[in-house]
């Protein structure tokens, strides 16, 4: 999980030396997270079936190895156009990572034990968060960007091979038919849509939250990049803490409107452009949003059969990643536009708060 969304948090700790070495404007960095989780969207369609039938196993390794590809692409990339094909490379590993891991959980756990697993798996994404703004941030500072980008690709690369060890797949190879499957129970296209809103504001502040801290709160990158640091460590706590709730026996479609809704706080936080308050804002989007993105896979695992579970997993993922695609390049053109963060930070807030209604609305 860590490996297939580093991409996504490296484009954020690293968008202010990003911005200067390719020169390009805001809304550019928003297209490259688009191209990204503009292809993992697409995949996440149709992927499923091709895990189910190549197996969690092999698509493990799959992963490991498509990440290793886009982030050596990433960290030589000459030029903008370079960059955008390296992220859309990284759109593979990211809608393999949700169908393949699931099914990998569901295939070799009991179910007591499921949730906490759950949440701790999840908590890999926000791993990447920290990776990103704290070791790999330093590094670049210290040494260059590149290398600190070549880092993580090598080691994907390791890991690729170290996968060999997991549990073999029972069933052999065969061939997925591959079809964009839309069938699905209502709860998963309510989940879907919540994450459609969900991941628009998660992503805006994952991409722009170290280049605003540079550019309005007058933060060296180092510290700024920290801020995305913060995030993914009070990430992993609310997901294996809000697992746990799960594992005691809270429904997890309970959780959901009042995590997002108290998100929504969290751009009212970033509105005052004041530094202090920024780290508040970054640890409420860690604790409440990004974890109700891991408590959203526990309600898909928990309404689906072992055979629906490829399907509705990739399902929900598809639309996480578009609120991905579609949040950052939006935010950067509003802020853009405006001239100014406020406009952006609103409209993550708005997100937030919608994605909450969702929920209330469908529960009555």
């Amino acid at each position: 999980m860590t490996s297939s969304m580093l991409p996504l948090f490296l484009l954020g700790a690293l968008a202010p030396a990003l911005v200067t070495e390719f020169g390009i404007a805001r809304p550019l960095l928003g297209v490259l997270v688009t191209a990204g989780f503009g292809v993992a969207a697409a995949l996440s369609l149709m992927i499923g079936p091709v895990v189910d039938a190549v197996g969690p196993r092999r698509s493990v390794i799959a992963l490991f190895a498509a990440s290793a590809v886009a982030l050596a692409v990433f960290s030589s990339a000459p030029h903008y156009a370079v960059l955008v094909v390296a992220v859309a490379i990284g759109g593979v590993p990211q809608a393999l990572a949700n169908p393949s891991t699931n099914k990998l959980i569901a295939t070799a756990v009991p179910p007591p034990r499921r949730p906490v697993l759950l949440g701790i798996k999840q908590s890999g994404v926000q791993l990447g968060a920290f990776v990103a703004g704290l070791p790999l941030a330093w590094l670049a500072d210290a040494v260059d960007w590149r290398v600190a980008v070549g880092v993580p690709a090598g080691c994907a690369a390791l890991a690729a091979v170290a996968s060999l060890v997991l549990p073999h797949d029972t069933a052999p190879v065969r061939v997925p038919t591959i079809k964009v499957s839309l069938a699905a129970e209502p709860v998963v296209w309510l989940l879907a849509g919540f994450s459609v809103l969900l991941g628009c504001g998660i992503a805006a502040v994952n991409t722009y939250v170290a280049l605003f801290a540079t550019q309005e709160l007058s933060y060296s990158a180092p510290a700024a990049a920290g801020l995305v640091a913060v995030l993914g460590v009070v990430g992993i706590a609310g997901r294996i803490w809000w697992a746990r709730v799960v594992s005691a026996g809270r429904q997890p479609m309970s959780l959901l409107a009042p995590l997002a809704l108290v998100a929504a706080a969290a751009p009212v936080l970033l509105l005052a452009a004041n530094a202090v308050l920024a780290w508040l804002a970054v640890a409420v989007v860690g604790a409440c949003a990004v974890a109700a993105n891991a408590v959203s896979v526990l309600a898909v695992v928990g309404a689906s059969t072992p055979a629906q579970l490829g399907r509705n997993s990739a399902l929900v993922a598809a639309g996480f990643f578009a609120g991905f695609a579609v949040g950052p390049p939006l935010f950067g053109l509003l802020v853009e536009v405006s001239g100014s963060y406020s406009a952006g930070w609103a409209l993550v807030a708005a997100e937030c708060a919608a994605a909450a209604a969702v929920v209330k609305w469908s529960q009555g």
